[in-house]
């Protein structure tokens, strides 16, 4: 099974690229919406959560209080990280087991959407890195019109990796500084010259 990663700092437009590929039959399996699931009610993560931060991170439902964690971790970097890992471990170890089921059904193509490059989890399992990068100054544009606030969106970019060391793991970099239009041809190029080449006809 051929697996291909695609990530990129927030507003690049990693997740757009990531429903290109799923319009075209591809299953995706996107960090982000993993990392909700594990912290929604019932989730794999939510016990683990409330042992290291205390009753009030688990909300009426059973799910992650996301509002008041967010003032806990927000101007506290260990406990940023502290939550960062109980979450990425679950869903690092949800993506190994979709992983080997895909396997098993013989799945030529999967695709990983993960917003940070880790090794273990993305990079080790990825055949090839697809990095979507984007002019900073759109990137804001873009986290701004979608309702983020402007200071949030700075500082939510400056936290992240740069584009040159997400283009350090890259097998191929795609930038959308462009329209969706501009995007899709060059995503399709891609298809046709890393896929199609492999056999994997999507």
């Amino acid at each position: 099974m051929f697996v291909l990663g695609v990530t990129g700092g927030i507003g690049s437009g990693k997740s757009t690229v990531s429903r290109l590929l799923a319009e075209r039959g591809l299953r995706v399996l996107d960090a982000d919406e993993i990392s909700h699931m594990v912290t929604d009610p019932g989730g794999l993560a939510i016990e683990e959560i409330s042992e290291a931060f205390g009753k009030r991170a688990v909300d009426a439902n059973g799910g992650m209080n996301r509002r008041y964690m967010s003032t806990v971790v927000f101007k506290d970097n260990r406990k940023l990280d502290e939550l960062s890992a109980i979450v990425h471990r679950h869903v690092f170890e949800y993506i190994d087991k979709e992983i080997q089921s895909e396997r098993e059904k013989k799945t030529k193509c999967l695709v990983l959407d993960v917003p940070i490059p880790v090794k273990k989890g993305f990079v080790d399992h990825c055949n090839q890195i697809w990095v979507v990068t984007c002019d900073e100054k759109i990137r804001l544009e873009r986290l701004v019109d979608r309702g983020m606030d402007r200071e949030d969106a700075i500082r939510r970019i400056a936290v992240q990796m740069n584009d040159d060391e997400y283009c350090s793991i890259a097998d191929q970099v795609i930038d959308n500084s462009g329209d969706i239009n501009d995007l899709s041809e060059k995503v399709n190029k891609l298809i046709v010259s890393q896929l199609h080449e492999r056999g994997i006809r999507i």
